[in-house]
């Protein structure tokens, strides 16, 4: 089974924090969307015949498609891609843009799944990111969701904002977790390069919160979110009633997937490949029969490393006996006397050759995933 990603590279707003491909130029929405049609017809192959199980729409800002735009982009990769029946279909959207008919009429389009991006329910957290709706519009949103029929709403959360405390955090994961809503992404705020929020750390504008308030911010998440019956089945991923990302799954278990848009990624278990992150070059290149894409070949040890990268992360873990099948005993055995430290120290779970982490092994992911990979 595979999947495919649209983005759409849109904002009304540019967010202080967001390092992803985007643009304010909503006045070019006609030039991409006749681009992406393009695309579709240019690239039907990569899958290799794969159905398709999960459409997601990312971004950048999906919201600022129309309906209808939605629906004939669907329309057209229906008829080009073999589509299994019962697809999740997901579309990420602003608070701020989901009046009543406009979620009426995503419905009749055929989004099935919505991803909200409140990230926040504190005011002034969300003037500091430059998001352009509000906690009373976040609420709203849910609100609307909810009675225009989406019964597979996500959420997505940031902490660890400058000036958050862990008393702010509980409050908007106490008033998150009371909504009719069966999955949660939280992330912790992460200072990328080049974005206003670490041009502003650098000058001393603003201030990371401390290691502890990090760590104090993530014990209350995974806490809260297992009383609510959610279960953290990716470290900043929890669903309930087995609500898990379809679409997301499918990267951390290494389905393919097709990019479609300016900067999307795509995979096909050979090799990686990715469009340019430049809205005027994708189009023209598009549109000329000649999409800009770069793609690098993955060697043994890339498909490796990158199976524990995903694979760690999640519920799921990683598959000693299909490292030694895949990979050959001396590198399974050198990964398993590395995992059989790291259970010494409770960091994982070492149960029928699956690997797993602990809580504590979750607060160190990162540390024990260049342990395990090969340099």
């Amino acid at each position: 089974m595979a999947g495919i990603y649209i983005h759409v590279p849109f904002c009304r707003k540019k967010c202080h924090y967001c390092d992803f491909y985007r643009t304010t130029g909503i006045e070019k929405k006609a030039q991409f969307l006749e681009a992406l049609k393009r695309e579709i017809l240019l690239r039907p192959d990569f899958l290799e015949g794969e159905a398709v199980q999960t459409i997601y729409w990312g971004g950048g800002t999906p919201s600022v498609l129309s309906p209808d735009e939605i629906a004939e982009i669907l329309e057209l990769l229906n008829s080009h891609f073999r589509m299994e029946s019962g697809q999740e279909i997901t579309l990420e959207a602003n608070p701020d843009d989901v009046s009543a008919s406009y979620l009426n009429h995503l419905r009749q389009a055929g989004i099935n799944r919505l991803s909200l991006g409140i990230q926040s329910l504190d005011d002034q957290e969300l003037k500091l990111m430059n998001r352009r709706h509000s906690a009373a519009s976040a609420v709203s949103s849910v609100e609307e969701a909810y009675r225009a029929g989406f019964r597979d709403i996500s959420i997505d959360l940031i902490f660890g904002i400058p000036g958050q405390t862990t008393a702010k955090w509980k409050e908007t994961l106490h008033q998150t977790l009371q909504w009719p809503v069966n999955h949660l992404s939280a992330y912790h705020l992460t200072y990328h390069k080049g974005t206003l929020f670490d041009q502003w750390l650098k000058k001393g504008t603003i201030r990371e919160i401390s290691e502890e308030e990090s760590i104090s911010q993530f014990e209350e998440l995974i806490s809260m979110t297992t009383r609510a019956g959610f279960e953290q089945y990716e470290i900043s991923n929890f669903a309930r009633n087995e609500a898990c990302s379809r679409h997301n799954t499918g990267y951390w278990q290494g389905k393919k997937y097709l990019g479609l848009g300016p900067s999307a990624h795509s995979y096909n278990g050979i090799s990686r490949s990715w469009n340019v992150a430049h809205l005027e070059r994708y189009v023209s290149a598009v549109l000329s029969g000649k999409p800009a894409i770069t793609a690098e070949i993955l060697s043994e040890k890339d498909r490796l490393n990158d199976y524990i990268i995903t694979g760690i992360r999640t519920q799921w873990g990683i598959s000693l006996p299909k490292i030694r099948e895949e990979y050959g005993a001396e590198v399974a055995d050198n990964i398993t006397r590395e995992i059989r430290r790291l259970e010494d120290r409770s960091l994982v779970q070492f149960r029928n050759g699956t690997v797993t982490l602990t809580r504590g092994g979750i607060m160190i992911s990162d540390q024990i995933t260049r342990d395990l990979i090969l340099e």
